[in-house]
């Protein structure tokens, strides 16, 4: 999406990178130490939602030898959107100007990081993109590009929103774009949460930029995605979708 270069964007700030983590004990060392070496200056908050492998004392181990690093232990597994919101608003309340969402399996190069705040200097919000020239995906099954390419045409297209990885959870936000997306109202989980965050920055008119990643499919532990999540995703875009068509047509406000 263009802003046509008219806004003037303010200083980003600190920035805050949100893992969350259930049963990630194989990764969340490797995955901080990585973050800690592409940004430097990046502060790291692990959400925890009480993994029973051990990962939220390992979390605590690497807080108490790195003031860069954080941890937010929750009472259980709760989804993905629950654990994101919880840091946004741990983020938030500490002053932090950028929040970053990045998967706790190593799926999101850290060594990208940098590009996708050097966008941010010049947008609301960046996305990082498999679908878009440059992006790609790394050892994925062909049933598992079909669903995520799937997802993503059919969001955009139903949403109207000019995106091409809506499904994406490798994102930059500012503070403020966050603050004005009407947080309390999102419900949705996975996919969806996705979903529905970057829809709500398209209606709310924020400058959103896609920045090309390679994803890489996970080495180590167990897959979070499921057929819920899934069939959630499907039935929450296609309520979405109808909805805003409808209201066109009444000449209703969206809601």
């Amino acid at each position: 999406m263009n802003d046509g270069g008219q806004r003037r964007y303010g200083p980003l700030g600190r920035a805050l990178v949100i893992i969350p983590t259930y049963n990630e004990a194989e990764n969340i060392k490797p995955i901080v130490s990585r973050v800690r070496e592409s940004v430097p200056e990046a502060h790291v908050l692990i959400a925890d939602d009480n993994s029973p492998d051990g990962t939220g004392k390992l979390a605590d181990e690497l807080a108490a030898d790195d003031d860069h690093v954080h941890v937010l232990h929750r009472k259980g597994k709760e989804g993905l959107g629950a654990a994101y919101l919880a840091g946004f608003r741990w983020g938030v309340d500490e002053g932090y100007g950028v929040l970053v969402e990045m998967d706790a399996d190593g799926s999101h190069q850290p060594e990208e990081l940098p590009r996708l705040l050097t966008a941010l200097k010049g947008a609301d919000l960046v996305l990082g993109s498999r679908w878009v020239p440059g992006g790609r995906v790394v050892n994925w099954p062909k049933s598992r590009e079909f669903i995520s390419r799937g997802g993503s045409t059919y969001s955009r297209l139903l949403l109207g929103v000019d995106i091409r990885d809506v499904t994406g959870g490798f994102r930059a936000f500012r503070r403020e774009t966050l603050e004005g997306l009407g947080l309390d109202e999102v419900a949705s989980q996975g996919y969806c949460f996705q979903v529905d965050l970057a829809r709500r920055a398209v209606a709310a008119g924020y400058h959103v930029v896609e920045v090309p990643i390679t994803f890489v499919e996970r080495e180590r532990g167990d897959s979070k995605m499921s057929n819920d999540i899934i069939v959630e995703a499907l039935w929450r875009v296609t309520a979405w979708g109808v909805g805003s068509r409808a209201n066109k047509l009444l000449g209703r406000k969206p809601s």
